[in-house]
C-alpha cells in the first residue's frame, strides 16, 4: 500500500487527528513546565494514570476514564497547584509518586488479574511504551479527545498572559493582584487531562518524550516565549503525523516511532542552534 492508501483509512484519519491535538496541547504546555523546571511532571502523572488504569481493571470498572481522569487531577492539583506549599517538594515529590503508583498498579495487575486477560505482561508493555491503540480508537474516544484539546488550546490562548506572567515570575505575579494559585489549578488539571489522552498515543514511560522535546528544539533557536510556544507547537504536530505515518507503514510501535522523530528534529536543531550562535 502507497502512503496515500493508508491516509484512505478511517482508522489512519482517527490517529491522524487525535495524534496532532494531543501533541499541539502537549507541547504548549511542555514550554511552561520546562520553564518552570517541572519536566518530569508529565512521567509522575503518566505512572499515576497506570496506576489508576491497574486499579479500575481490577475491580471492574468499564469505562477506566472514570477513575483515571479524576485521581490523575488530584495529583496533578497536589504536585502543582499546592508543591511550593508542601513540605516534600519539586522532583522529589515527582518521584515518590511515579515510582510508587508505578508499583502499584503492576503488583495489583498480578495480584488480581483482570477477568479475560491472558497476557498481563503484554497488556502492561503495551500501557507503558504504547502500541497500536491509537490506531484502534472508538468514535467516543476521537470525540473525547477533540472537545479536550479544543479546551486546552483555548485556555492557553485566552490565558496567554497569565501564564507568561506565573511560569516566569509567579511572585511577582501575586504581588500585582494575579490569582496565581487559581491559575495554578487550572495548569494542573490541563496537564492531567493533557497526560491521560497522550497515554494512547506514546505509552505512559514516554509522554516526557512528547512534552519536554518540542519545547527543548525550539529553545535551541528561539529566546522568545512566544516564538519558542509556536515553534514547539509545529514541532511536535510535525513529529506525531510522521510518527504515526511511518509506523502504520511499517507496522512500528507508535509511540516509540514519535519519541524518535522528536529526538531527530532535537538533534537538527541543536545543530542550528549552533551554527547561529558561531
Amino acid at each position: 500500500m502507497t502512503l496515500w492508501d493508508y491516509l484512505q483509512l478511517s482508522f489512519v484519519q482517527n490517529a491522524l487527528l487525535v495524534g496532532v491535538l494531543v501533541a499541539l496541547c502537549a507541547s504548549l504546555l511542555g514550554v511552561t513546565l520546562v520553564l518552570r523546571r517541572f519536566s518530569f511532571i508529565g512521567d509522575g502523572l503518566s505512572h499515576v494514570a497506570f496506576g489508576a488504569m491497574a486499579v479500575a481493571a481490577v475491580v471492574g470498572l468499564t469505562d477506566d476514564m472514570l477513575l483515571v481522569m479524576p485521581v490523575t487531577i488530584l495529583c496533578a492539583v497536589l504536585l502543582l497547584a499546592v508543591g511550593s506549599n508542601a513540605k516534600i517538594k519539586g522532583d522529589a515529590s515527582v518521584a515518590m509518586i511515579s515510582v510508587g503508583a508505578l508499583a502499584v498498579g503492576y503488583l495489583l495487575m498480578n495480584l488480581f488479574p483482570p477477568t479475560g486477560k491472558a497476557n498481563i505482561s503484554g497488556d502492561v508493555c503495551t500501557t507503558l511504551f504504547g502500541g497500536t491503540s491509537i490506531l484502534t480508537l472508538k468514535s467516543l474516544e476521537v470525540w473525547l479527545s477533540i472537545v479536550l484539546s479544543v479546551v486546552v488550546v483555548a485556555f492557553f490562548v485566552f490565558f496567554y498572559h497569565k501564564i507568561f506572567a506565573v511560569t516566569f515570575d509567579e511572585s511577582f505575579a501575586a504581588a500585582t493582584g494575579a490569582k496565581t494559585r487559581l491559575y495554578n489549578l487550572l495548569i494542573a488539571v490541563i496537564i492531567a487531562v493533557v497526560i491521560v489522552l497522550a497515554m494512547k498515543l506514546v505509552g505512559s514511560l514516554l509522554i516526557s518524550a512528547l512534552v519536554v522535546f518540542p519545547a527543548l528544539s525550539a529553545m535551541r533557536v528561539f529566546k522568545s516565549f512566544r516564538g519558542v510556544s509556536i515553534c514547539a507547537a509545529c514541532i511536535s504536530v510535525f513529529c506525531a503525523v510522521a510518527g504515526i505515518l511511518i509506523a502504520a507503514a511499517n507496522g512500528t510501535p507508535v509511540g516509540s516511532t514519535i519519541v524518535v522523530a522528536d529526538i531527530a528534529v532535537f538533534g537538527i536543531f541543536s545543530l542550528i542552534g549552533f551554527l547561529e550562535s558561531r
